[in-house]
């Protein structure tokens, strides 16, 4: 254990204090100081550097039953987080190690050692555990190459392709030897990041029209895979263009998460008969065997340039929460962090 003296007797973290209802607003949250507790045998306690915030957070703050526990009402939130360790209890953790672990949502975070993986912030920067050689982007290696069986030659479309996940599957389709990859994005700032630094060969402004006839247009022969992050017409649109023994995989579907009604499903699922096209839905935490695969083969696409990838950080704890309503609005480029 090292000297504590010190350190701040006090954190700040974030509460979930009532259960949102459609769109999320302030009032349900809130920025409170907690005591910081010292590491018991086998803790480490962390100085939090970089936070996560992603789409699937917005799951845990309604209480329906679902893959994950929903978050508790007046507790510390919880979320993906890089940092270093400022007291150590535990065997094979020390003093200044960068650990990634999921108490985010809070400046500094104490708990079973066992649940942090040490990080080498020499080989990469550290946010980037949090996105590209982290859980969004294992969730686009898995989800595209294990349940959509990619293979060298097919046409993938992707959905919020300029985001954390779809930027990276659409890179790594490229990377393989996809004969065509197509993004859609809500801005065409984005869709010309996709086309001009991301290798896309097309992409489209799904505010800009029809997605179904933006679809049709940038994939005259159709699409062998569609990577799904967005749901509603996006998914209706894919399964129009879908080839024969098509594969859809839904990672998740952004558009209708603060919806407080049922969305509609897609009308056109009979298609899939004559594709023999099949959908399925994943998470990443299924796949955490292709861990080490993933990072020896995207780790030097990403140290070469090979694979490009962005990130929106915004600064400050007290601005999480905005951060995190942002992801839901569309407004990163790639993966949002915030930085303490």
């Amino acid at each position: 254990m090292s000297d504590t003296s010190a350190l701040p007797a006090t954190s700040r973290e974030w509460h979930l204090l009532s259960r949102p209802v459609g769109w999320p607003k302030s009032e349900d949250f809130a920025l409170v100081e907690a005591e910081i507790r010292q590491p018991a045998a086998g803790e480490v306690l962390v100085r939090n550097k970089f936070l996560s915030v992603d789409p699937y957070m917005r799951g845990r703050m309604s209480a329906a039953k679902s893959y994950v526990a929903p978050f508790e009402l007046g507790k510390a939130m919880q979320g993906g987080a890089v940092g270093e360790v400022v007291a150590s209890a535990a065997d094979g953790i020390a003093v200044g190690d960068h650990v990634l672990h999921f108490g985010g949502w809070r400046e500094y975070a104490t708990f079973d050692a066992k649940q942090a993986v040490k990080v080498d912030p020499d080989a990469a920067p550290l946010s980037t555990y949090l996105g590209v050689l982290g859980m969004t982007g294992l969730t686009a290696y898995a989800g595209l190459l294990r349940t959509a069986s990619f293979k060298e030659g097919d046409s993938v479309f992707v959905s919020g392709a300029a985001g954390a996940v779809g930027s990276q599957v659409g890179q790594i389709a490229k990377l393989k030897g996809a004969s065509r990859v197509i993004g859609s994005a809500g801005s065409d700032d984005k869709v010309k990041l996709l086309v001009e630094e991301y290798g896309f060969d097309a992409a489209f402004n799904y505010k800009n029209g029809s997605v179904a006839e933006q679809l049709r247009e940038a994939a005259p022969d159709g699409v062998d895979v569609y990577f799904d992050n967005v749901g509603g017409d996006h998914l209706e649109a894919a399964i129009g263009q879908l080839n024969r023994d098509g594969r859809i995989a839904v990672c998740g579907m952004i558009s209708v998460y603060n919806n407080t009604e049922p969305a509609p499903g897609p009308k056109n699922l009979a298609r899939l008969i004559q594709t023999r096209g099949r959908i399925q839905g994943f998470l990443v935490g299924d796949h955490y065997d292709l861990q080490s695969q993933f990072v020896q083969e995207v780790g030097p696409w990403v140290a070469s340039g090979a694979l490009k990838y962005r990130e929106t950080v915004v600064e400050g704890i007290e601005n999480n929460l905005e951060a995190f309503l942002g992801v839901l609005r569309g407004d990163n480029t790639g993966k949002m962090i915030v930085k303490l």
